[in-house]
């Protein structure tokens, strides 16, 4: 299983391949935390948070990736398969910034369409 310090290092390898002006505004950084995420729509302690894009308050702009969800759900992996869902992520969160900064929300249209195709699954 990937520590949480080889995941630190993996996340800030893809930091690196991103271009500086990706980063514009986002002035509380990236930051791994080491606690799982479960969402506040988990019907059966089954949808954990991977990461999330911050836009307001004390600290800012910042992207938060949490490491215990990660090892709830990609424990299994190793390497480079693991740090492929971490550059998902990471790409994903900064979609999220990158739109906010358009006054965009195409993304967080969609991440509310998959939220109701889970609850459908789930009969709900």
């Amino acid at each position: 299983m990937v520590t949480i310090d080889e995941a630190q290092i993996m996340l800030d390898e893809i930091a690196e391949e991103l271009p500086a002006g990706i980063y514009k505004d986002l002035n509380g950084g990236i930051l791994l935390l080491p606690e799982a995420k479960m969402s506040p729509h988990a019907i059966s302690n089954d949808l954990y948070i991977l990461g999330e894009y911050q836009s307001g308050g004390s600290m800012g702009r910042l992207i938060k990736i949490y490491y215990g969800s990660f090892a709830k759900l990609f424990g299994h992996l190793e390497g480079d398969a693991f740090k492929s869902r971490l550059r998902e992520t990471l790409f994903h969160e900064f979609t999220h910034h990158l739109e906010g900064l358009a006054g965009e929300k195409g993304l967080e249209i969609e991440d509310e369409k998959q939220l109701r195709r889970y609850r459908k699954e789930r009969g709900l």
